[in-house]
C-alpha cells in the first residue's frame, strides 16, 4: 500500500469523465483500493474517487462517521465501482463541503437530499442503497469526481466559497 499524491483543482484528470472498470474483482482494482484507503486516511477525508489520485476509473470509497450522521446508520467504508446514481425527489439542501482536491476551502453546495445508488464492491457484490443527509451528500460529491465535476462548479453562490482559516461562525 502507498499514500499517493492527490490531484488538485486545475489538473486535467479532474476534468475528465472516468472510464468504467471491466473487472471490479481484479488485482489492479484491489491494489488501487488499498492505496485509496491509505491515502484517504492520511489526508483525513471521508471520501476519495480514483481520479483524485490520477487514475481515471469509476471507483470511489467513502465512510460515514457516526458523529456526522445523527440518527442514520454510520459505517466505516463503502466501495463503489461503476456506480449509478438516482435522485429520489426534487428536494435539495445547501450544505458546507470541502474537498481533498480543493484544499483549505469550503463552500455551500446544494445537493439532493434523498438518493439511491448502486454499484459493485471489490468482491463483485452488487451494492444497492438509499441515502439521505450527509450520506447522500458524500455520495453525490464523490460521484461528481467521476464525471469531472468539482464542488465549486455546483455552487449557486460563489460568495460562500471561503478559506477555512478565514471562516468565522457566530455561536449565537
Amino acid at each position: 500500500m502507498a499514500i499517493l499524491k492527490i490531484a488538485k483543482m486545475g489538473h486535467p484528470i479532474l476534468k475528465e469523465v472516468a472510464k468504467a472498470v471491466d473487472d471490479p474483482t481484479s488485482r489492479e482494482i484491489r491494489e488501487l483500493l488499498d492505496n485509496m484507503r491509505e491515502t484517504m486516511a492520511d489526508a483525513g477525508g471521508v471520501g476519495l474517487a480514483a481520479p483524485q489520485i490520477y487514475v481515471s476509473l469509476r471507483v470511489m470509497i467513502f465512510q460515514i462517521p457516526a458523529e456526522r450522521e445523527g440518527d442514520e446508520m454510520a459505517f466505516e467504508e463503502q466501495v463503489l465501482i461503476n456506480p449509478e446514481l438516482q435522485f429520489l425527489g426534487d428536494e435539495k439542501e445547501d450544505g458546507w463541503e470541502g474537498c481533498l482536491s480543493v484544499p483549505d476551502l469550503r463552500g455551500s453546495v446544494p445537493r439532493f437530499t434523498h438518493i439511491n445508488y448502486q454499484g459493485w464492491d471489490e468482491n463483485g457484490k452488487k451494492i444497492t442503497r438509499e441515502a439521505s443527509g450527509f450520506h447522500a451528500r458524500v455520495v453525490q460529491h464523490e460521484y461528481d469526481h467521476l464525471d469531472g465535476i468539482l464542488y465549486p462548479m455546483r455552487m449557486d453562490k460563489l460568495n460562500t466559497l471561503h478559506y477555512v482559516s478565514e471562516m468565522r461562525f457566530n455561536a449565537d
